[in-house]
């Protein structure tokens, strides 16, 4: 029904416009004018220029539909009200967030190379410094999954679950079968998951599972059969938070495939980090302020902090930073992690990436880097989920590899992990893909290390990757005229996939 009313509303544009062309005689220059104003208004939107690209081809090859195309998208969507309501939220926890302390002079003061990034995410974007935060990195969904049956058992007041992807079966079962159990004693089991992720994953009547079971759901953005702009807004976060002293995020959906349960792809490359301590509240507040927005209610923040009076401080645990990133602010946090990364990068920038279509900004501080001496490299998948992704994807290849960027393909299956290291001193684990969906149109968060023994393990994970990864060429991003000619027409709509 969703796929046929929205085909009806694409049907009366074009009948709208063939009619008005039959029937008023100037219609023609009308839609063509108006068609011209829209293209001015988007070259001055303050917008990446990717999008602009992207919609003055359409309106360039449909000059009658691709005008007034753009005109309703944006008169059926509604930001202005959404975001209202997500600077509410992030006000109201602004506090709450400095519960446990404020580090951030005390990390710029033992290491000042970490000052622009930690600055910026913390007084601008809202997301303090930690400390007294344990790490654990899990290189595989597997050993991802087994701790996060074991945290869940510990469990004593509250359980947060916030994911873009959930499919039954036996990881969702064995998740669940813990939950409903929890729910029954009493503990606060919280669910929130994206309709368009799950669209076709979940049963109907999912919701109605889960509150038999005593726990409390969100669907987050319904899926409406209405051509809207906010529709590619999904929610591809994913968070789970134990009574606010241990949390999870990373590339890790629940489903099957994830944990090599079932083949999906050959065999599933994925990352993911647990933060243990003072750093966990702040994913759990970023879970909480999604939760009040979606479903209109609101929690007092603080009353969630949990007691952690016993928390040790070890040195080698370094710092910790989680941070989430929202389209509705036009604040690309992901983006700015990313390129802050590279940027002041003085030796190696490792990077595990599903899909690699990027901008001019991030595409220029790659091969900017490489080009100053800085190792460089990339590993992507061989298998792909989505070949026109892949096609796209691997049209970036040449211009990296002839700026010095070593682009590798994992061949034992897909590659999933989101993650980012350098220089034994910084890494990120989280949530965000290197193509525009992921940088500009999702909600995403992750968890940014600073000067911990944890860097050693992503930076070796990724070290053991290599040797089950194939080194991309120049020879092999050779290409015929034709296979020129296509991708570079998909990069055209880079920011539609």
């Amino acid at each position: 029904m969703v796929t046929l009313s929205l085909l009806a509303q694409i049907g009366l544009f074009i009948f709208l416009i063939a009619g008005t062309g039959i029937y008023l005689k100037y219609s023609y220059w009308v839609l063509t004018i108006l068609s011209v104003i829209v293209s001015i208004f988007i070259v001055n939107k303050q917008e990446k220029s990717g999008f602009k690209i992207t919609w003055i081809f359409l309106i360039l090859l449909f000059p009658l539909f691709g005008g007034i195309l753009y005109i309703m998208l944006n008169i059926w969507s509604n930001p202005k009200k959404l975001r209202r309501a997500l600077f509410g939220n992030i006000h109201d926890s602004r506090d709450a967030f400095y519960l446990p302390g404020n580090k951030l002079d005390e990390l710029i003061n033992i290491y000042p190379d970490f000052k622009r990034q930690a600055h910026y995410l913390q007084e601008y974007a809202g997301f303090p410094v930690y400390s007294k935060t344990r790490q654990e990195y899990f290189p595989s969904g597997e050993s991802f999954f087994y701790r996060v049956l074991e945290e869940l058992e510990k469990a004593e007041k509250y359980i947060f679950f916030e994911f873009f992807i959930i499919k039954e079966g036996l990881m969702l079962s064995s998740i669940l079968t813990i939950l409903e159990r929890k729910a029954a004693a009493g503990i606060d089991v919280r669910i929130m998951y994206d309709d368009l992720g799950c669209f076709f994953t979940l049963p109907a009547d999912f919701q109605k599972t889960l509150r038999q079971k005593g726990i409390k759901s969100y669907v987050f953005n319904r899926f409406r059969p209405i051509v809207s702009s906010l529709q590619n807004n999904r929610d591809h976060r994913k968070i789970i938070s134990i009574d606010g002293k241990v949390a999870f995020t990373g590339g890790l959906n629940i489903g099957d495939e994830y944990i090599n349960a079932i083949e999906r792809f050959g065999h599933w490359k994925d990352a993911a980090i647990m933060i243990e301590g003072n750093g966990a509240w702040s994913l759990t507040l970023i879970f909480l302020q999604m939760w009040n927005l979606g479903t209109k209610k609101k929690d007092i923040y603080s009353s969630f902090y949990p007691a952690q009076d016993n928390i040790p401080d070890n040195s080698s645990w370094g710092y910790v930073q989680p941070y989430a990133d929202s389209p509705i602010d036009k604040e690309n946090v992901g983006e700015h992690v990313y390129l802050k990364i590279i940027n002041q990068a003085k030796n190696y920038v490792y990077i595990n990436t599903p899909y690699l279509i990027v901008d001019n900004n991030l595409l220029s501080a790659l091969t900017l880097a490489a080009k100053s001496g800085i190792d460089v490299r990339i590993i992507t998948p061989h298998r792909w989920d989505k070949w026109i992704v892949a096609i796209t994807s691997r049209s970036y290849y040449r211009r990296l590899i002839q700026a010095g960027v070593k682009v590798y393909e994992y061949t034992s299956g897909f590659n999933h992990g989101k993650t980012f290291v350098s220089d034994d001193k910084i890494a990120t684990v989280g949530t965000t893909n290197l193509d525009f969906r992921s940088l500009y149109l999702h909600f995403e968060c992750g968890v940014l290390i600073y000067a911990s023994e944890t860097i050693s393990a992503i930076k070796e994970d990724f070290l053991r990757t290599l040797p089950a990864s194939q080194e991309i060429t120049l020879k092999d991003c050779a290409r015929n005229a034709f296979q020129r000619i296509v991708p570079d027409v998909l990069r055209v709509f880079a920011p539609l996939m």
